[in-house]
């Protein structure tokens, strides 16, 4: 019904359990500083679903997407397509539509069977590979990284940094390793030889302007991170403490039902002075947490907290006494958030 969009663009394929968004951007930065028209699919979004395809820094749009939902929506409908298989579909040829010079395109879940893994791309990468969504990907990293390696290419992480990035926090460097293989793999005219970098470094020109938002996201006194696992709360806890915003620090923590939240929590505790905890109103009914549930099994943990069923009544007591608030735990919890900022823009 669209003639196999995903063909008429050559692409880089991106996967792994944390830090896909992030290697999706430094990707994407790095062919923009090289003057290349570059689409990126990525998931899931924190405000508006048009944030997942962009081109140029421009998201889908309205207009379009609301275009190619209704071209689609019979064949959705006849093949009882999931919401991403549609949103794939819609982002394929919207990318192909808009003439792109190469795609960078995020993994939605697992790799081998994604809805995305119709592609052939120039190149495939992972990520970092931790325990999440065992219910579909398997109960261990032997089954996780299975279902990834779908789409892999190994990569040596280990080496020292090779310059600024835009993105804080120490593990965007394994972030930027990774995305510079990817970029080093390309055949001409995006790699091959290797992209200009730096002068006297080793990342090439853009990683140092990459962006990607909710990914320890600073404004103001105010850090925003998509965190929804413990090893994602570990990351986490690390930056904070490589960065040191001021104390006391309080965190709005909203996490699905289906996740490791106390792990989570635990992890975070020695970096957080005060925690709310809210449940997020995007948040799916079926995967939301219960606070009462929440404060029965914290009740013999040493964690200052407060619970509030309100998410407006959670964003205004948690920066109450506070110096730096932390907003974390989901998309959902990140995305509400950010939409009720005085003059947020949820898409460019």
């Amino acid at each position: 019904m669209l003639g196999a969009p995903e063909r008429r663009f050559p692409s880089v394929h991106v996967g792994g359990t944390n830090g896909k968004g992030s290697t999706c951007a430094l990707i994407t930065a790095a062919l923009s500083a090289r003057g290349f028209r570059v689409g990126t699919y990525t998931s899931p979004h924190l405000v508006s679903v048009r944030e997942r395809v962009v081109v140029d820094g421009v998201p889908i749009d309205a207009d379009a997407f609301a275009e190619w939902t209704a071209f689609l929506r019979p064949h959705i409908e006849r093949l009882d397509a999931s919401f991403f298989e549609a949103t794939t579909a819609i982002a394929f040829a919207d990318l192909a539509a808009r003439g792109v010079d190469i795609a960078i395109v995020e993994v939605g879940l697992g790799g081998r069977l994604d809805a995305t893994n119709v592609i052939t791309p120039l190149a495939s990468v992972v990520t970092k590979i931790a325990r999440d969504h065992t219910e579909y990907l398997g109960p261990d990293l032997a089954s996780i990284a299975r279902e990834k390696a779908g789409i892999a290419k190994p990569v040596d992480t280990s080496r020292p940094a090779g310059g600024p990035l835009g993105l804080l926090g120490a593990h965007q460097e394994a972030n930027a390793w990774v995305a510079l293989a990817a970029l080093d793999a390309l055949r001409p005219p995006f790699g091959s030889p290797p992209l200009p970098r730096l002068a006297g470094e080793e990342w090439p020109k853009g990683f140092a302007d990459a962006y990607a938002p909710g990914r320890f996201d600073v404004r103001g006194r105010w850090i925003y991170d998509v965190a929804h696992n413990p090893d994602g709360a570990r990351v986490l806890a690390e930056t904070l403490r490589q960065v040191g915003p001021p104390r006391p620090r309080h965190a709005l923590v909203g996490v699905l039902g289906d996740k490791d939240y106390i792990g989570m929590i635990t992890i975070l505790a020695p970096e957080i002075d005060r925690f709310v905890f809210a449940t997020p109103a995007s948040a799916p009914p079926s995967r939301r947490w219960s606070l009462g549930a929440l404060e029965t099994e914290l009740a013999h943990h040493r964690v200052a907290a407060l619970f509030e069923p309100d998410f407006d009544r959670a964003l205004e007591r948690v920066e109450e006494g506070a110096a730096t608030v932390v907003v974390t735990g989901s998309f959902h919890t990140v995305g509400d958030a950010l939409a009720r900022l005085p003059g947020f823009a949820a898409v460019g």
